[in-house]
């Protein structure tokens, strides 16, 4: 059934984009770090425990560092998926 503008469909073609571009950005996030693993951290210099190297391959930050950088807010785009009325007239 058809909504005003809407297609038919069209809010589950909405929700299916907003999953996918999530998903795309948390696997973003989860990818590995490229190339050899740092002896001493990229930001504070401090040294990077052995322990942490073997885990995390290609770590470049100390746990400190990574934790502040994991906290900042991550850009997302400012696409309005919603198409609504209110949205378009603004």
């Amino acid at each position: 059934m058809a909504v005003g503008w809407a297609q038919d469909e069209a809010v589950s073609a909405q929700i299916e984009a907003s999953i996918s571009d999530e998903l795309e950005r948390m696997k973003a996030l989860r990818r590995a770090p490229v190339g050899e693993a740092l002896s001493e951290c990229a930001e504070c210099g401090e040294e990077i425990p052995e322990a942490r190297r073997i885990a995390v391959p290609g770590v470049k930050l100390c746990t400190t560092c990574q934790g502040a950088r994991d906290r900042r807010p991550a850009a997302r785009g400012g696409i309005n998926r919603r198409g609504s009325k209110d949205s378009q007239l603004r």
